[in-house]
């Protein structure tokens, strides 16, 4: 049976600074690209909503526009009817005939009248409608040209820091293979708790590299001792001392 190599206290937390060190570099190439991931995505939604107003409005002025057509189509066929009943009253032959033309008569031009009313409205509402897409499509043009330009800063970022990243990505699997996996495990719980991922630091001025919460001599002594795994009781964060820290390099 293969003998296991038993790390010392001290190997862990030099393995565990790499890592930390290596994963600090990554961050600092993803700082690089700034709020901009979120802004693309943001400007992305935003002119999706804004494309989606811009469709509807079309979709109601297609709509008013058949409104109208449908009612000039009506006034014709009315007009129609109109020309017909004249035609007929100069050949009625009693009053009743001449009274029931002249009511059909009345209805088409009453017909017509509310047509014209209604085409009117509808008119009145298709200029709205027409201004507000303007208003829309302006809007649109305008966040779409943001949203590429935002887009040509993040490819020209990721451009440049492609490689350095994938560099660093390759270094972190390869040096997380050296440390305990439950270790492992407690730093990547730590690392993910605060924005800026440490969760190896080293004592700064008698102080925690993270929380910057004061220790007292002997807490100082026994990190420096390197004979147990530490952690600051203010943030969690993994303790290690300032020449251990010093001696690890990336």
């Amino acid at each position: 049976m293969a003998n296991v190599k038993e790390y010392s206290i001290e190997e862990k937390l030099i393995s565990l600074m790499n890592v930390q060190k290596i994963d600090s570099k990554l961050d600092e190439t993803k700082i690089l690209k700034g709020e901009l991931p979120n802004e693309v995505r943001d400007l992305e939604d935003e002119i999706q909503g804004r494309t989606a107003r811009v469709t509807r409005i079309e979709e109601e002025i297609n709509g008013i526009n058949e409104f109208i057509a449908d009612k000039e189509n009506a006034i014709k066929e009315s007009e129609a009817l109109l020309e017909k009943y004249k035609k007929q009253s100069d050949n009625v032959k009693n009053n009743r005939e001449y009274e029931a033309l002249n009511k059909e008569m009345e209805m088409q031009d009453l017909d017509i009248k509310l047509a014209n009313k209604h085409i009117y409205d509808a008119k009145q509402e298709r200029d709205d409608k027409a201004r507000s897409l303007e208003v829309a499509r302006k809007d649109l043009n305008a966040k779409d040209a943001n949203l590429k330009h935002k887009k040509s800063e993040l490819e020209k970022i990721i451009a440049e820091t492609e490689k350095e990243e994938s560099e660093y990505s390759a270094l972190s699997n390869k040096a997380r293979e050296k440390v305990d996996s439950r270790l492992l495990a407690s730093y990547d719980r730590i690392r993910n708790s605060y924005r800026n991922g440490l969760a190896v630091v080293s004592i700064v001025r008698d102080a925690c590299g993270g929380c910057f919460n004061a220790f007292p001599p002997q807490r100082q002594s026994e990190v420096r001792q390197r004979k147990k795994i530490l952690v600051c009781e203010n943030c969690g964060r993994i303790l290690v001392d300032a020449e251990l820290e010093a001696q690890v390099t990336i």
